[in-house]
């Protein structure tokens, strides 16, 4: 680890590569930002590779190439060519939508490691009016056939929200029978767009309650066929997410324009200074970026975080929905039972619309 001041300077393992923000879904949770960037703006090829490159010589291992749709960038097959040139793990994060046979071999042949298929539902017309995109769930089903069909390894991403939450058993059964070898159970994080749709998409105590005891039953009935990896929705968890495993400890996100960030949501903080690799090398960035240093370790919390044992293991939770939810980026996450404004969640919890969803266009 490098010293930065005071602060210990971790060296990061993963890359979110935001290629693009185009998509051709509407998804009431999207978790990009509210600004979403322009085609034009987008960095390119070359661009990419040399960051990948940079990537790896400081320490990173896994590339996670997203977007918006990832497939919407005609040069992908070069990008991850670039990627794995690098030495860098690769794993495309897609909807599905808009990646066509042709397109999965290319990335394939380019070295492609590994797929992730994001998956509304279990029932088709349901994924479908949840992402807002008819016959969505068709092409999802027809991409991870191929997946499995050129021998890659796929992951069932499944965002769960008040209208599928009662289905997770089903949505794992479809995940089996796509023959994915993990399952990522992500409950709606209130962010960007989801604060829009929060009281339509949150779910009930008693809803998680079940769903809780359903996943452990479901690990333990497909222990060795399938990997379930799961956690509590934060407005129903008793302590707060760790906030990307400690700001600026273990991770780093690239838009599409090459600003780089500590998550994919620190945009939504007012004040942060983002540099770009277009003026900085990722390095430089990593080890002397204000935005990564605002929160690094845990000297910055009040208490009762400052003088709490847990803070070497959720450092207050996290910086974006404390800011979300108390305008303070500092506060203790009020997700924790032990925030002086968990009052804020409980109440927010309990809110529940049957309002039609405000679809991200």
């Amino acid at each position: 680890m490098a010293e930065n001041g005071s602060v210990a300077t971790h060296k990061p393992l993963g890359l979110l590569a935001e290629l693009t923000h185009r998509c051709p879904l509407g998804c009431p949770y999207c978790s990009n930002p509210l600004a979403l960037e322009k085609r034009e703006d987008e960095l390119d090829t070359a661009t990419w590779a040399r960051v990948f490159g940079e990537a790896a010589a400081l320490g990173v291992l896994q590339c996670h190439l997203s977007g918006g749709e990832p497939a919407a960038r005609r040069d992908l097959p070069e990008i991850v060519a670039s990627a794995r040139e690098a030495g860098l793990y690769t794993n495309l994060i897609t909807s599905g939508v808009g990646v066509t046979t042709r397109t999965i071999r290319d990335l394939w042949e380019a070295g492609l490691d590994h797929v992730q298929i994001s998956i509304q539902d279990s029932d088709a017309v349901s994924s479908d009016r949840i992402a807002g995109y008819r016959g969505a769930f068709a092409r999802k089903c027809a991409l991870a056939a191929e997946v499995k069909r050129l021998g890659l390894p796929l992951t069932v991403n499944l965002v769960i929200h008040r209208a599928n939450i009662e289905r997770i058993g089903a949505m794992v059964d479809l995940a089996l029978s796509l023959q994915a070898t993990r399952v990522e159970i992500a409950h709606v994080q209130y962010y960007g767009w989801a604060l829009k749709n929060r009281a339509a998409l949150m779910p009930t105590r008693e809803q998680v309650a079940r769903a809780t005891t359903e996943v452990e039953a479901l690990r333990q009935r497909h222990h060795g066929k399938i990997v379930i990896d799961a956690v509590v929705p934060d407005y129903h968890a008793r302590y707060p997410k760790p906030c990307v495993g400690g700001w600026g400890r273990r991770s780093l996100n690239v838009t599409p324009s090459g600003k780089v960030l500590p998550c994919h949501a620190a945009e939504s903080i007012p004040g942060l200074e983002f540099w770009n690799v277009r003026d900085h090398s990722l390095a430089d960035i990593w080890i002397g970026s204000p935005a990564f240093n605002a929160f690094r370790g845990t000297d910055f919390l009040p208490e009762p975080c400052a003088s709490c044992e847990r803070r070497e293991a959720d450092f207050g939770g996290c910086r974006c929905q404390a800011f979300a939810l108390t305008g303070d980026a500092r506060a203790t996450d009020p997700v924790c039972h032990l925030s002086p404004r968990h009052d804020l969640v409980t109440e927010l919890a309990a809110v529940q619309t049957d309002e039609p969803y405000q679809y991200r266009r």
